[in-house]
């Protein structure tokens, strides 16, 4: 029997370490398996990351963190707030109605879905108002708690507290926005009692609340409705040990101050990784006889913990906080990480040793805790440091020139030469181009036969000769089709490409890749991060042979696509040995040789791509300026060399739709559009509207097309932008066609607040993901309702 030391994990991922659960879902979605197959798998990916942590040596074990789509909807269904188009008439919540509610269905969309905090997942959204009636309607808690039991492992219930699931939600359609969802608390708590009542009867010691609203920045009536929720709940709590768990940054004097005199509340979980303010808060007052969860272990990372440094500050925590009372934790949940490092076949020892994924997370907890206890594991803390000394030294992690070069960017702001109006003119007079000019965003329709070829190319099935024809081939399509559609800035397409990031990082050095270093991102969708290890360079061009291949096949300007330093860094899992703005301006210093280069290979245009400039922006608003700061720098950096009548364009995405699934109903053919925003309100747009401007890129590009009316408010509430900006005309996330006259009346919305002479005409965002059927009559639309405009604005002169 192992005896468990003081150590917690907070939260672990699901989908397994070979993505186990996600092909489970989607056979089942694509009713090819039944509800009892994908029960199985999950029932055996729990009972496997339970028994994992058992054999580990963790003492408190969560349960109720695996989820079949997302923590948040598990809590919905929990509640019962289903939104009535569902039709859901009571009952436990079963698969169907879940998974309408996350997915859609043949009659009725999908929940919106949002960004999880600053991080890289989405939850879905619950929809409230003053109608719903609230009842105990998924017992997954308690059964999931019981299951553990069974097995003979005593679990930490884990349940989204009732504050944050509130001020997570938004008011539904037809709801007043001001409407207040915290009224909703009495009606939630009755709930809540229910569940815990249950658990408690079930054997439970402890539970877990995940409270990690209170790290923004939160007024005192929102502080306030955590006192009252705890009031409520503590003689229900009675008997149970019970922690809250915050994450993600540093909380305020007030909160933490709300959060200690919680009552009911036995043990504080606290983020010291991104909150390490937080610790001067516990060493200048920790409420006596508590317990410290202390988050020390990086639960957003893929980097190995340092466990000197680690066991140093929890030392010093000790003498606050006392021996007993503290316990070693996760940061966050282990959910923003890869799942186990083992399953990685193709990363050298070197780097493999500087690593560390949720499995091996686990195990550094354990190993602190132990230590804490005096059992030291002399030979893992060695190793550890052996590691840490390896990555500081390692000349692969230092690039001399790349240092020199960024520390050289100090001083100066980037801009270029002239001012945008005079750079307009410069650049209008090499084009020629007519007013509204049509263009597209970059990608076209990536067929079956091309992912084909790159698959095979990358097994070395065929040769590089005949992979080259190949792309060239499809290339030579594109342009002949974009000629046809009379498009006036033509793009290759991107056949070559697999990923906006990967393909890049790929040919950067400083990047690492792994096989199956997947993140949950939402659902059954999975990313793989890039790891950015050390100093990033260009070794040689990456797109310009395709490019300038394009540009050969056509008298129109082509356009250069760059994916931006910004979304690079913040799609990644980027060092933790310097800050991340040191980063992405490597970053930005390799992207500025590769649009020169462009340059000098006539390419005149040249769009760079920060899908993921909103995605970085930090919880509080008082770090944002810094934020933009450095990240408008660097895209500045990227083009500050080239000349005048080099046109630069940015896309920007603030109304962000990742993905459009088809459904498991083929013969209807019915395609479900899943919707993630991600949070950028337009009081934010607003805001950082003034960065965008100071980016001083000549045309802007913004994905919006669903919510155009909100975006062009603010061009009409007096805000004056002098570069050219198209707002994208039509929805490419839907496969339905727009027609000639809908995507005029759009344009003709867009003239009303924007200059004729900035206005460009494109879909809001990449075409990859449609098919030609689609693709070529919605381009035919957008040129000819282009060219009616021109022929009314030329009459009404």
């Amino acid at each position: 029997m192992i005896q468990k030391m003081a150590s917690h994990i907070v939260g672990y991922p699901r989908m397994g370490p070979k993505r186990e659960l996600k092909f489970a879902l989607e056979s089942f979605w694509d009713k090819k398996s039944s509800a009892e197959d994908l029960q199985k798998v999950a029932a055996d990916l729990r009972s496997s990351i339970w028994k994992q942590m058992s054999d580990a040596g963790i003492k408190y074990i969560p349960s109720n963190t695996f989820s079949y789509y997302d923590q948040v909807l598990d809590a919905t269904s929990m509640l019962g707030a289903v939104p009535p188009r569902y039709g859901w008439n009571g009952g436990e919540i079963g698969f169907d109605t879940y998974f309408s509610m996350a997915r859609g269905n043949a009659s009725v969309p999908a929940m919106e879905m949002t960004k999880w905090f600053d991080t890289n997942y989405h939850f879905i959204v619950p929809e409230l108002g003053p109608d719903v009636n609230f009842s105990y309607a998924s017992h997954k808690a308690v059964d999931e708690y019981k299951e553990a039991k069974a097995l003979g492992v005593n679990t930490v219930p884990v349940l989204i507290g009732p504050v944050s699931y509130l001020l997570l939600s938004k008011p539904a359609k037809g709801v007043e926005k001001t409407f207040s969802l915290l009224s909703l608390l009495p009606k939630i708590l009755p709930i809540y009692k229910e569940v815990i009542s249950e658990l408690k009867a079930a054997g439970a010691s402890w539970i877990q609340f995940d409270e990690p609203t209170l790290v923004l920045d939160l007024d005192s009536h929102k502080l306030q409705a955590f006192t009252a929720a705890y009031d409520d709940l503590e003689s229900t709590l009675s008997g149970l040990n019970v922690l809250i768990e915050t994450y993600f940054a540093d909380l305020t004097a007030e909160a933490y101050k709300t959060l200690i005199g919680l009552k009911g509340v036995t043990a504080y979980g606290l983020d010291l990784v991104r909150g390490a303010q937080t610790l001067d808060l516990v060493k200048s007052n920790f409420p006596k006889g508590k317990y410290l969860f202390a988050g020390v272990v990086d639960g957003r990372n893929i980097w190995a913990n340092d466990l000197a440094a680690s066991f140093s500050t929890l030392k010093e925590l000790e003498a606050v906080v006392g021996k007993e009372n503290l316990v070693v934790s996760t940061s966050c949940s282990l959910l923003h990480t890869a799942v186990d490092l083992v399953n990685e076949t193709k990363l050298d020892d070197e780097i493999k040793s500087w690593l560390a994924f949720a499995a091996q997370k686990v195990v550094e907890v354990n190993a602190l805790a132990k230590a804490l206890a005096g059992q030291k594991d002399e030979a893992f803390f060695s190793a550890n440091a052996a590691a840490q000394a390896s990555r500081k030294s390692s000349p692969r992690v230092t690039n001399e020139a790349v240092q020199k070069a960024a520390a050289a960017l100090k001083g100066s702001d980037h801009r270029r030469a002239t001012n945008v109006s005079a750079r307009l003119d410069a650049q209008q007079k090499k084009l020629n181009l007519p007013i509204l000019p049509t263009t597209t965003i970059g990608s076209f329709p990536q067929t079956l036969e091309l992912r084909r070829v790159r698959r095979e190319f990358k097994a070395n099935k065929i040769s590089e000769d005949d992979y080259i024809k190949a792309i060239k081939e499809e290339i030579k399509k594109v342009v002949d089709l974009q000629e046809e559609l009379d498009i006036d800035v033509l793009v290759h397409g991107e056949p070559e490409r697999n990923d906006m990031v990967e393909y890049f990082g790929e040919q950067l050095s400083g990047f690492a890749f792994t096989v199956n270093g997947w993140v949950q991102s939402y659902g059954s969708r999975c990313v793989k991060p890039p790891i950015i290890y050390g100093d990033v360079s260009r070794p040689k061009p990456m797109t310009v042979f395709w490019s300038s291949t394009a540009q050969s096949m056509t008298a129109r300007p082509m356009k250069g696509m760059l994916t931006g330093p910004v979304t690079i860094l913040n799609w990644s899992f980027v060092r933790n040995d310097q800050p991340r703005f040191e980063t992405c301006y490597q970053i930005a210093l390799a992207i500025k040789d590769e649009v020169e280069d462009l340059e000098k290979a006539g390419i005149n245009v040249i769009q760079i791509d920060e899908a993921a400039l909103r995605e970085g922006l930090p919880l509080r608003k008082s770090e944002h300026a810094f934020y933009l700061k450095w990240a408008v720098h660097s895209f500045r950096i990227t083009n500050c060399g080239v000349q005048d009548t080099t046109q630069v364009c940015i896309l920007l995405h603030f109304f962000h739709v990742v993905k459009a699934f088809v459904s498991a109903h083929p013969l209807i053919g019915v395609v479900f559009i899943q919707q993630i925003h991600t949070h950028m309100c337009y009081s934010n747009f607003n805001d950082i509207i003034h960065s965008i401007i100071d980016m001083d890129a000549d045309v802007i590009t913004i994905e919006n097309s669903r919510s155009d009316e909100k975006l062009l408010s603010v061009f009409r509430e007096g805000v004056k932008y002098g570069a050219g900006i198209g707002p994208g005309v039509y929805d490419i996330h839907s496969p339905r066609i727009p027609s000639t006259e809908e995507i005029a009346d759009r344009i003709n919305k867009m003239l009303a607040v924007l200059e004729t002479n900035i206005l460009w005409v494109n879909p809001d965002c990449g075409l990859k993901t449609r098919k030609y059927a689609e693709v070529k009559p919605a381009l035919n639309n957008m040129v000819a309702a282009a060219k009616l405009l021109r022929t009314q604005l030329a009459s009404a002169k």
